[in-house]
């Protein structure tokens, strides 16, 4: 899953080196071959300059804009994972909810301690009426009582699965996973609570919050094997490749959403969504034959009415047409 995140894809004739002698007869038209194909790589290349790229992102710009124009909090950061640029920053220090986004964190801390053995993958959890919450996920409708520590982390990628966080949660601990947050180097971004099917006055008012700046970087940073070690961040980065919803930024991407693990069109990617009364936020790395990005957008709206959710979906879908665009 990680390999080749943060590399250039290489030409045709790239870094391809026989032992063998050419055949004298061949030379002119590997030549004739070699000058067309550095036509096309010069050509094409204009089309990728630093400023060309950023000016990619006017249509992103113009679209998040109106929805601040029209009341909403809007946020977003992307960055180019082989040179490090901030190719698009909107308001991407404010901490916004990020709703189930947040369960990557817990994802996060769950890998880390497979990786160290301090318990095992396949360690049975059972449902517990304290646990049990409704919404997003499958095991709530499954009669399995019981399910492996690794399958439950394959539930949160796949389906954001409400009762398997649960799970997790009551065996790892909230307070482990803020400390794992801190130690990333995250302060703006966090895991506040279980999942719940309501909120009272003493309850933390959102799942989780966090800074677009934030988690583009920590989605670049999954996707080079920087979190924790390798083993932890491709780990997390295989559940989250089973993610199921692409109704937001990835709805660009033309993926088959039950079905991207591998590359599609020269296109990987690996994301996680956040859905909550009035929020919509989503994270992830995108690959494509020319570059990779990490990105994040979150948006906090009054969802009144139909029209003014599909404004927001239509919103994140154009900073996925772009994102598709720049790595293409």
């Amino acid at each position: 899953m990680l390999s080749g995140w943060t590399r250039a894809n290489a030409s045709p004739s790239g870094d391809v080196r026989r032992s063998s002698v050419v055949p004298r007869q061949q030379v002119t038209d590997l030549a004739k071959i070699r000058e067309r194909t550095d036509r096309v790589r010069v050509a094409r290349g204009g089309r990728h300059l630093s400023a060309a790229r950023e000016a990619k992102f006017g249509a992103s710009f113009s679209a998040l804009g109106k929805l601040a124009y029209d009341g909403a909090q809007v946020s977003a950061n992307v960055l180019d994972l082989q040179s490090g640029d901030t190719l698009l920053s909107i308001d991407d220090r404010i901490v916004l909810p990020t709703a189930s986004i947040g369960k990557v964190l817990l994802l996060i801390e769950v890998s880390a301690r497979l990786t160290g053995r301090d318990f095992s993958g396949y360690g049975i959890l059972d449902k517990t009426p304290r646990d049990l919450v409704g919404d997003s996920g499958v095991w709530q409708h499954m009669q399995a009582p019981a399910l492996p520590v690794a399958d439950l982390a394959t539930l949160v990628g796949a389906t954001s699965d409400n009762l398997a966080t649960n799970l997790l949660l009551s065996r790892i601990g909230l307070e482990a996973v803020r400390t794992r947050t801190e130690a990333l180097g995250l302060t703006r971004t966090a895991l506040l609570d279980v999942v719940r099917d309501t909120r009272g006055p003493d309850d933390a008012p959102q799942l989780s919050v966090g800074s677009t700046a934030e988690l583009s970087w920590l989605f670049g940073a999954l996707a080079r094997g920087e979190v924790v070690d390798p083993g932890t961040s491709q780990r997390v980065m295989g559940w989250l490749s089973l993610n199921c919803d692409l109704s937001m930024v990835a709805s660009a991407f033309g993926l088959d959403p039950l079905s991207h693990r591998l590359p599609d069109h020269h296109t990987l990617l690996v994301n996680k969504t956040g859905t909550d009364e009035g929020v919509r936020a989503e994270a992830g790395a995108l690959r494509g034959q020319r570059a990779a990005v990490s990105y994040s957008v979150s948006i906090q709206f009054d969802d009144d009415t139909l029209p003014t959710r599909l404004r927001v979906l239509d919103a994140m879908r154009t900073v996925g047409e772009e994102l598709l665009e720049y790595v293409h």
